[in-house]
């Protein structure tokens, strides 16, 4: 999983009626801000706004050390891009300190700050505000101590961060500057009290023992769900899609909307091609009249003229009343074609007619009518070649294909693969009446590094075996089929191309942490033995 794909719902696991939660596999416990702001303004009117400030920003700077910690064990793909500095501020934002304006990143040593960081809505300024009143001194305590300490495990270096601008004194934003404690000047002195010595060096053997105990819960929280479905947010359109190919293909789509011009939808199957003609027509002028579809492949020969065209009584065995075709039933509307590549020669000429004249006749009548229909088609075969080859009519693929819009397939699409398991997550919570909250943050990774040769047709059947077979309150790995745990991570140059130690260090670090630290299973499933493990393990220094 790279930052850019982490969401809240993987790295939360929770029970949906209480008792327990976790960020990333790390118990933690849910507080309202007013309660926090009631607990702070009482701190400090019992020790004194100094060391109250001491103690806050002290604890901070263990709880952002720890975070980072924790992604450094459970993430390695996401921790190796946190010195681009995009997780720091997507990590505070996600404990609610704030919204991230803008967030800048340099090498610390230039004269320019290491980090510079600009929030709204800060909690702690929020707080202040509400409880207080506007005050004469920054307030973000625990948002400068967290950022601190986060900074300083990445860095691998003493990171200090001063608030030198707050909402709570009544500026528009708070402005946040991070340096090396060795590259600060005289302005860190009035600061330098309340971090009291924290460092890097000196924080591991602080917490030690902190980490040391695997505090990560089992899965099963002996839960109970009641049968009472989640609330389900209206959607309409196409859902999710957040890669540039899907983007610039329905912007394509919404143009081809407009207007009433032969569009054919190709990629593979599983992609989704009816729900791009749905796309289409709900955004066409025709949206108010008829949107009829019809399977060509699911047709026999003999049947295929009277389903499009029609027939009169008598045409043929078994014609004992004249019948409406689906030409003349969509009459002012669209009419979609599927597996259009599987109509005979025969057939396809009686088409052609059809576009060309726009005009039908029932089987066994001598008299036309006239038909207006748009006409959208599909195929996961490569009509170009069927014409080649003889299979298909080339003056009708010119007619079907005045438009072409390729989907591409999910392997391709790896921006929109969460995004529509989370879509299909909630769906199927709402039909099965069930309370799955999210993917654990390991599933995510074995969602995204499948290959998915059924597109998202097989994505959707498998977040549904998931939902079914979850004891919750997430879908862990054990949950997915099991040929997703024969590819538990793909080799990327995303990122660059990296040391081949460093990749086998990562891969073994990710197999670790899928088998839930089973070294054994491990083991087996890396095809060495124990001892190898536990010597590259050494060699880690794991």
């Amino acid at each position: 999983m790279k930052t850019s794909q982490l969401d809240l719902r993987e790295l939360l696991e929770f029970k949906p009626n209480g008792g327990t939660m976790s960020f990333l596999g790390r118990r933690t416990y849910l507080s309202d801000m007013f309660s926090h702001g009631l607990l702070r303004e009482n701190v400090q009117s019992i020790v004194g706004i100094d060391t109250a400030r001491t103690l806050i920003t002290r604890t901070a700077f263990i709880r952002g050390w720890l975070v980072a910690e924790q992604i450094k064990r459970k993430m390695p793909e996401v921790w190796a891009e946190a010195s681009e500095g995009k997780l720091g501020p997507m990590l505070c934002s996600m404990f609610g300190f704030g919204e991230v304006l803008s967030s800048h990143r340099t090498d610390g040593t230039s004269g320019e700050p290491l980090i510079e960081t600009y929030f709204i809505s800060s909690y702690e300024a929020e707080q202040q505000l509400y409880l207080v009143g506007q005050s004469q001194d920054v307030v973000c305590w625990e948002q400068a101590g967290f950022a601190s300490g986060y900074a300083s495990h990445v860095q691998q270096r003493t990171v200090y961060f001063i608030e030198t601008q707050c909402q709570a004194k009544g500026d528009c934003h708070c402005h946040f500057i991070g340096n090396y404690l060795e590259q600060w000047g005289d302005e860190i002195s009035p600061f330098l009290p309340f971090y009291k010595g924290i460092s890097h060096d000196n924080i591991q053997q602080e917490i030690q023992k902190t980490l040391k105990t695997d505090d990560c819960f089992s899965r099963n929280f002996n839960t109970g769900f009641d049968s009472s479905s989640l609330s389900h947010a209206s959607r309409s359109g196409y859902p999710m899609c957040y890669s540039y190919a899907m983007q610039k293909l329905l912007g394509m789509a919404i143009n081809v909307a407009k207007v009433p011009t032969s569009v054919l939808i190709t990629g593979e199957s599983g992609v989704g091609k009816e729900k791009l003609v749905n796309y289409i027509y709900s955004h066409s002028e025709r949206s108010d009249r008829p949107l009829l579809a019809v399977n060509c492949a699911a047709i026999s020969e003999t049947l295929i003229d009277s389903e499009l065209f029609g027939h009169v009584k008598g045409a043929f065995t078994g014609a004992e009343t004249n019948k409406i075709g689906l030409f003349e039933s969509a009459n002012g509307g669209t009419i979609f074609l599927d597996e259009v590549g599987e109509i005979s020669l025969a057939m396809q000429a009686k088409l052609l007619r059809v576009i060309q004249e726009k005009q039908i006749r029932r089987v066994g009548d001598n008299c036309v009518k006239d038909v207006d229909v748009r006409i959208i088609s599909a195929t996961n075969i490569d009509l170009a070649a069927a014409v080649k080859a003889g299979k298909f009519r080339q003056d009708l693929y010119y007619r079907l294909n005045v438009i072409e819009l390729t989907i591409p397939p999910l392997r391709n699409r790896y921006e929109d693969i969460l995004p529509l398991a989370r879509f299909f997550l909630e769906d199927f919570n709402i039909k099965l009446q069930r309370k799955i909250t999210s993917f654990n943050y390991k599933t995510a990774d074995l969602l995204l590094s499948y290959d998915w040769p059924g597109n998202i047709r097989q994505l959707a059947n498998t977040i549904e075996r998931a939902v079914v077979l979850s004891t919750g309150p997430q879908i862990m790995p054990e949950d997915l089929p099991e040929e997703f745990h024969k590819n538990i991570s793909k080799a990327s140059v995303d990122n660059g191309i990296k040391p081949l130690m460093t990749i086998e260090k990562n891969y073994i670090i990710s197999v670790l942490d899928t088998l839930n630290n089973n070294k054994t299973l491990a083991a087996k499933k890396l095809g060495i033995s124990l001892a190898t493990l536990y010597r590259k393990l050494k060699e880690y220094d794991m």
